[in-house]
């Protein structure tokens, strides 16, 4: 339970806390969330682009595991685009994960984020055991988010860094009295040994960036922000003749899509309305 003098301040997964009461876990226990700690990172999402409500994913995480496969479902750049600048904003460590290897070549998905300082892991079903060594050695001693569209193979890749997940969902979603097999809220799980932590989230179909201005959101794509150096200061980087990025991005020092992905959210900004925190 959340104390009253807390007032509307929200508590969420990843939050450091100060506690007073029972904390045995039993079933009659009963204790209070009396102070909330401040927060060395916050990883933010909103709805849609359109969507002026804020949404915390969680408090405190070191990295972010963007999920993504490369058939069934077919690749989203899009989403995985808005999944790294919502790193980069929170000031968490970037993972591109490219799940179902086996049924297409991960490199046109790899070849878009190779500009990037960012690690890929690639998973299939000849690879998922390394796949998931590679993974434990990233995850090790850190908080680490995972994000994915639905049937990615999100799921399994928690199931198998963190053997009993299911059996843990389970447990707290029986006591909760919600969905018992699916993730409807973020979650944290201990890793191993309780080296470190992973937090699953819901399958999401959008990720909204309207929480960062268009300023800002330029600097949340590393592989294109140092183009903008030689762009007239007023430039909004949506007039290609005045714009310098298509040349950086011609010269090869960033794919084309990611250029694209980045036009596309600057026209939604001037749409968006102010986000209320």
């Amino acid at each position: 339970m959340r104390a009253r003098e807390l007032g509307r301040r929200s508590v969420v997964v990843g939050d450091a806390v100060a506690v007073v009461g029972d904390v045995s876990g039993g079933s009659d226990a009963l204790a209070r969330i009396v102070r909330v700690e401040e927060r060395r990172s916050v990883l933010r999402r909103t709805a849609d682009d359109d969507d002026p409500q804020e949404r915390v994913v969680v408090a405190n995480a070191d990295q972010l595991v963007v999920v993504c496969s490369v058939a069934t479902p077919e690749p989203q750049p899009r989403l995985v685009d808005r999944c790294l600048a919502a790193a980069y904003d929170a000031g968490v460590d970037p993972i591109l994960c490219v799940t179902k290897t086996d049924l297409a070549p991960a490199e046109p998905v790899r070849g878009i984020y190779r500009s990037l300082d960012v690690p890929v892991v690639e998973s299939g079903l000849d690879s998922s055991d390394a796949a998931v060594d590679v993974l434990r050695g990233l995850l090790s001693g850190r908080v680490t988010v995972f994000v994915g569209s639905s049937g990615v193979g999100k799921s399994t890749l928690v199931n198998a860094v963190v053997p009993d997940a299911d059996q843990r969902v389970h447990a707290i979603s029986a006591a909760t009295g919600k969905g018992l097999h699916t993730t409807t809220a973020a979650i944290a799980l201990a890793l191993p040994d309780g080296d470190g932590w992973v937090v699953d989230t819901p399958g999401v179909r959008s990720f909204g960036l309207a929480h960062i201005g268009a300023a800002r959101l330029v600097t949340c794509f590393p592989d294109l922000s140092p183009g903008t150096a030689h762009c007239p200061s007023d430039c909004d980087h949506l007039d290609r003749d005045a714009c310098t990025l298509d040349e950086w991005v011609a010269s090869g020092h960033a794919h084309p899509e990611r250029l694209d992905s980045l036009r596309r959210l600057l026209i939604q900004r001037s749409t968006v309305p102010p986000v209320r925190q």
